[in-house]
């Protein structure tokens, strides 16, 4: 079974997944969604069901002194979405995700991408780096 990892925006969600194995976390997309959370809802069962998805690991936005950050509360909305549409099929964990957007913006600076991909791409390498955390955590 493999994991995803959820960097969750306002009207962008990254998107990583582990490989088969469970051992690397690699971008998979960014979902555009204005706000609209039922087509992320969609699209990431489409993700569940083609990869054989059994955990989720969001993102949560601490403030860098540990405290909740405004838009925890906004992303534990959605962390009940995602319990009221999987139920008990999908594990969800928490992940602090603090500096995690810092670095993929660094990361896309050390690879020199145009300023106009960064905002395409910037939500899927933090998941990236959420997956990552919870890989770390776990293994």
């Amino acid at each position: 079974m493999r994991t995803i990892g959820i960097d969750y925006g306002d009207s962008r969600v990254g998107v990583s997944i582990t490989d088969a194995l469970g051992i690397t976390a690699q971008g998979l997309e960014t979902i555009h969604h204005n706000g609209n959370d039922k087509v992320v809802l969609k699209r990431l069962e489409e993700i569940i069901n083609e990869y054989g998805v059994d955990t989720i690991a969001i993102g949560i936005p601490l403030n860098m002194n540990g405290t909740k950050a405004e838009r925890v509360e906004v992303t534990e909305k959605f962390i009940n979405k995602l319990k009221c549409k999987f139920g008990n099929k999908i594990r969800i964990e928490r992940i602090d995700e603090r500096l995690t957007t810092v670095e993929a913006h660094k990361t896309m600076n050390f690879l020199n991408i145009n300023k106009y991909k960064k905002r395409d791409i910037v939500d899927t390498i933090s998941a990236v780096y959420i997956l990552e955390t919870y890989l770390k955590k776990n293994n």
